[in-house]
């Protein structure tokens, strides 16, 4: 649906959804053979790191895996993602060996629906103002997606203090913000280490 928001805009494509549903389709389908053929051509002239791929959302992840995006359904139900994105999502994942994903602030009424993608490897959350960071609503974000890791961004000293009470959610990629030095994240690092144990 991204696609169709390219060639017609956002509101259009929102209004052909329910007058012209069949050329919606076409469009989607065409979109997901372009996709396919762009990704394909990047795997096959980039090459492959210990056969993974890098990536922005998690850094690097075992296998040919592609970011995808659901931003069309962040300001509709998760029924019109169920409806228009899922199938579509799903397609490219099965075509690769699966993906990741990002969520605005604005669509985490998405995060147990897109959850349930086979070969979804983790979830990137997005904040923005007039919605508290994700980091702020972890427990209820990690419940809805489950055993998907989410992927958090965080200031140093709501890190350390979690870390040090123990309440740090598992399952989670925690972007730690405003660290200084080499030797801080270090030291921060074999306390994670120790954490885990």
């Amino acid at each position: 649906l991204n696609f169709v928001f390219e060639l017609v805009g956002a509101t259009r494509t929102y209004l052909s959804l329910f007058e012209v549903p069949d050329t919606v389709r076409e469009i989607i389908d065409f979109a997901f053979d372009l996709n396919v053929r762009v990704q394909e051509a990047f795997f096959a002239y980039t090459p492959s790191y210990l056969g993974g791929t890098f990536s922005n959302m998690v850094q690097w992840v075992p296998g040919k895996v592609i970011s995808e995006s659901v931003d069309p359904f962040h300001m509709t139900s998760v029924e019109d993602y169920e409806q228009w994105g899922e199938e579509n999502v799903q397609r490219m994942f099965d075509h690769f060996d699966g993906g990741v994903l990002h969520i605005h602030s604005n669509g985490r009424h998405l995060v147990n629906a897109v959850s349930r993608l086979k070969g979804l490897k983790a979830i990137l959350m997005l904040d923005e103002k007039d919605n508290p960071p994700a980091f702020d609503i972890l427990p209820e974000l990690k419940q809805q997606a489950g055993d998907v890791p989410l992927v958090v961004s965080v200031d140093e000293d709501a890190f350390e203090y979690h870390l040090n009470k123990h309440t740090l959610p598992g399952g989670v990629f925690y972007w730690v913000n405003s660290t200084r030095t080499v030797d801080e994240v270090n030291r921060i690092m074999e306390r994670v280490r120790k954490y885990k144990n």
